[in-house]
C-alpha cells in the first residue's frame, strides 16, 4: 500500500510539473479573425526571431481579464528588455464575439489581438481551458505552455520569455 501511494505520488508530481513544459513543436497554421473581421492565417504571425506569447482567452473569464491586465502594467518594459510580443486569441464564439473588440478597447489593452471563433486554433493547441498561455522562441517553435493564472503568474512567464532571448 505504501509503495502505491508513494508510486501514485511521484505521477501526480510529474503531471503538475510537466503542465508548464511544452514539448518543442512549431506553431501550427490555423485561419482565424482579426477584430474587423478579416481572415488572417496563423502562419503569418512574426516578431522578426524575437519570442511571442500567444494568450488564449476570453471576455467571460475572469482569471484570463486579471492576467492580460496583469501583464499590461509591465508589457512595454518587457518590450523594451526582450522584443517580446503578446498575441490573444480570444475563445469568444458567434454569439459573444461582437463584444471582443469593445472589450479591449475598453481595458486599453495593446496587445495584437485575434478572435478564434470557430475553436480551430484552439484544437490546433489543444487548448481545453482558458487561459492558456504559449511561449514561442524565434522559430515560432512552442517551448512553453502554462494553464491558468494566478498572482505571480507573470513573472514565471517572463522568466520562461527571458530563457528564450538567451538562447539564439
Amino acid at each position: 500500500m505504501r509503495n502505491t501511494i508513494l508510486v501514485l505520488f511521484s505521477c501526480l508530481t510529474v503531471a503538475a510539473f510537466a503542465q508548464d513544459k511544452a514539448e518543442t513543436r512549431s506553431l501550427p497554421s490555423v485561419d482565424i479573425k482579426d477584430l474587423s473581421g478579416s481572415t488572417i492565417s496563423t502562419s503569418s504571425f512574426d516578431n522578426g526571431g524575437k519570442p511571442i506569447i500567444i494568450d488564449f482567452w476570453a471576455t467571460w473569464c475572469k482569471p484570463c481579464i486579471e492576467e492580460l491586465n496583469t501583464i499590461h502594467e509591465v508589457y512595454a518594459d518587457w518590450q523594451k528588455e526582450t522584443g517580446v510580443k503578446i498575441i490573444t486569441i480570444s475563445l469568444d464564439d458567434a454569439r459573444t464575439m461582437q463584444r471582443v473588440a469593445p472589450f479591449i478597447n475598453g481595458k486599453g489593452w495593446t496587445y495584437e489581438n485575434y478572435i478564434d471563433p470557430n475553436g480551430d486554433f484552439k484544437r490546433a493547441m489543444n487548448v481545453n481551458m482558458p487561459p492558456q498561455t504559449f511561449v514561442l522562441n524565434g522559430k515560432k517553435e512552442i517551448v512553453w505552455q502554462h494553464v491558468g493564472f494566478a498572482e505571480g503568474n507573470e513573472d514565471e512567464l517572463y522568466e520562461e520569455v527571458k530563457k528564450v532571448t538567451s538562447v539564439k
